[in-house]
């Protein structure tokens, strides 16, 4: 397959994209350093991309922002952070991707345990997973052509224990390896309107 992974470059994209890179062919969009690059949180930055890479079997997404800080320091421009990238970034390169998907071809986007499990100073950051989840959940009722449409949602993945450990106390970190699963799952797979959830 042909394969467009966003955020390829970051702790978990860079895993993915070398075990993906084994058996199928990968095209990297970054912000900067990728194949070709992409600011998700810009729908003229997503149309540019896709006009650059054509028609790709499987869309994957490990990237976007949100601001980490306490409820009560949050300013309405920080939550939008979140919602202009992590949020409608994934929600736009579905909605703009679709046309640049081959029949059958699949998205998985990405977001993380604190929809599910949430932590102080992630009021923004779980409120976006959590938009994420029920858009692809409703968005897999009406994508055309044989799309299919998922979530990987991961907890702390191992790699990133050491900048993330004191936000999540007594979380059990998550081995790399059943991140890599559940995108596999996803692309290679059938499944549609999921949320893979790798919490432990």
């Amino acid at each position: 397959m042909k394969i467009l992974i966003i955020g390829g470059n970051g702790t978990i994209g860079k895993v993915v994209r070398d075990h993906l890179t084994q058996n199928h062919e990968l095209i990297i969009a970054a912000r900067t350093n990728g194949d070709v690059n992409v600011d998700i949180a810009d729908s003229k930055s997503i149309e540019n991309m896709f006009q650059k890479v054509g028609t790709v079997d499987a869309i994957v997404c490990i990237a976007g922002e949100a601001k980490w800080a306490p409820f009560n320091d949050l300013s309405e421009s920080d939550f939008h952070i979140g919602l202009n990238s992590k949020l409608m970034g994934q929600v736009n390169l579905v909605r703009i991707g679709q046309k640049h998907l081959s029949a059958g071809g699949s998205f998985t986007l990405s977001t993380g345990i604190l929809a599910d499990d949430p932590v102080p100073m992630t009021t923004s950051a779980a409120m976006v997973n959590g938009g994420i989840h029920s858009f692809a959940r409703a968005a897999a009722l009406e994508l055309e052509n044989g799309h299919r449409i998922n979530v990987v949602s991961s907890g702390l993945v191992i790699d990133a224990v050491d900048k993330y450990r004191d936000y999540f106390p007594g979380h059990n970190p998550v081995p790399m390896n059943k991140v890599v699963n559940a995108y596999v799952k996803s692309i290679e797979g059938k499944i549609n309107g999921e949320i893979i959830r790798i919490y432990e």
